[in-house]
């Protein structure tokens, strides 16, 4: 069997860095929700960091999407 190390180390790589990313994503969401929430008791209205968790958890939503294309043979 032969195995081609520099394609599974890109892969790795390519993964770890998606995996990274998403979980970034995901924690500035709900990071935003929380400084939402910290504005709304001091009498803001927090309508921008509810807007950038929305886009947040969006975008994180929209990664696990892709993923699942890319895992079930039926969708491609």
């Amino acid at each position: 069997m032969n195995v081609k190390w520099g394609s599974l180390g890109e892969v790795a790589l390519v993964g770890f860095g998606a995996t990274v990313g998403v979980v970034l994503v995901f924690t500035l969401g709900v990071r935003a929700l929380a400084a939402r929430e910290q504005a709304r008791a001091h009498g803001g209205s927090g309508t921008g960091l509810f807007q950038a968790a929305a886009a947040c958890f969006t975008v994180c939503g929209l990664a696990v999407l892709y993923g699942l294309y890319l895992l079930v043979p039926q969708f491609h």
